[in-house]
């Protein structure tokens, strides 16, 4: 075991020892006590935000060292603490369990090697694709795989119907990501996929959409197959897909767009300048689909007609697509931002732009989708 732990140290910095993490299980019990007036309520959201309770009640069986009394979401309370701590605590209330689960693993995969029941190698791990967040929208495979699996860790975007759908036996890890906090890095990530994994376990890797469409499951692949981890993938329905159908938009339609283009519209360094080179996406036959880009849209949307693209385009920007939660916004591409902005609408958002969007039955100028339909013909 001395080895396991040395293996794991990366992942639970900054804690190295028993002692140390019981001071990290004071130090958040004290945090608990910080009364948290600047909080405010929000909406409901289908996915499992950083602040959420529903996500420690999810996670519990990983803090079981704590006090009854004890809810480490209270350590979320606004400006009562530096996020990157807040970070490094829940990791380390995190670490006795985590090490005890992998034990636990390790020695059934020996007792299975001693008695012959099974060939004890090292487990598989699954990449699976959630989709944009309506349980209806998974694979019969994916099912599969959930129902089957020892550990699964999941992004904030596999949403709460989802992963009411996991077994009561199944241990849920959350790993998610949001602007400004990253409950784990990338990095620790991949280690959390390899020691499991060495352990002999069935990992499950949850992620909303598809895991290989802006979802980083192609680095968690590549690094587990160069370490002799079997990887499977298996898809799901990407937000382009889901809610284009959701609201009736064809994402491609003959004589009105003959290709379709997924950008990212992250921006260098969290800044309000898209990634993406909008010169080479300002094609009025083509459908743009931009994830993650309600900070770059208001830049963008400018490059965009700069390069050519006409500003009444028709556009949409859909928030939470296809939850109940459902909320959009129809305008055309120079009227966008501004739209968004009246409308308070939050990520995760998807931003469809192209004249197909003015063939769903959601588009308010029907004499429009007329006049697209008969040049079509």
């Amino acid at each position: 075991m001395a080895t396991m732990a040395l293996k794991l140290q990366p992942l639970f910095s900054p804690c190295s020892s028993s002692s140390s993490s019981s001071q990290f299980t004071h130090k958040s019990m004290v945090l608990t006590q910080i009364h948290c007036s600047q909080m405010k309520p929000s909406p409901f959201s289908p996915f499992t935000e950083k602040n959420s309770l529903k996500r420690y009640q999810r996670d519990s069986w990983v803090y079981t060292d704590q006090s009854p009394n004890q809810n480490p979401s209270q350590n979320f309370c606004s400006g009562s603490y530096e996020s990157e701590s807040i970070r490094e605590d829940d990791i380390a209330l995190q670490l006795p369990e985590l090490k005890k689960l992998l034990r636990v693993l390790k020695e059934k995969r020996e007792v299975e090697n001693e008695s012959g029941a099974k060939d004890g190698g090292v487990g598989d791990v699954f990449l699976v694709g959630t989709g944009p967040g309506d349980p209806e929208l998974l694979t019969l495979k994916a099912v599969r795989a959930i129902g089957n699996a020892d550990l699964l860790l999941y992004d904030r975007l596999v949403s709460n119907d989802v992963l009411d759908l996991v077994g009561g036996d199944a241990r849920l890890l959350y790993v998610g990501k949001t602007a400004g906090y990253h409950s784990r890095t990338q990095e620790e990530i991949h280690e959390l996929l390899l020691s499991f994994a060495e352990a002999g376990a069935n990992v499950v890797r949850l992620k909303g959409g598809d895991p290989l469409v802006f979802g980083r499951g192609g680095e968690e692949m590549d690094f587990l197959q160069q370490k002799g981890i079997q990887v499977k993938v298996i898809p799901g329905i990407t937000a382009a897909s889901g809610i284009a159908a959701e609201l009736g938009i064809p994402l491609t339609h003959r004589g009105v767009s003959n290709s379709v283009r997924f950008l990212t519209g992250h921006s260098k360094n969290g800044g309000k300048d898209p990634l993406y080179v909008a010169e080479n996406a300002a094609d009025p036959d083509s459908t743009l689909v931009i994830y993650m880009g309600l900070s770059t849209l208001p830049s963008l949307a400018v490059k965009l007609i700069h390069h050519g693209l006409e500003p009444n385009t028709p556009a949409v920007a859909v928030e939470r697509g296809t939850t109940p939660q459902q909320r959009m916004v129809f305008a055309e591409l120079e009227d966008l931002a501004t739209e968004i902005a009246s409308a308070r609408l939050i990520s995760p958002t998807l931003i469809i732009i192209g004249k197909v969007v003015a063939l769903s039955p959601l588009w308010t100028d029907s004499s429009q989708k007329q006049s697209l339909l008969a040049k079509a013909r």
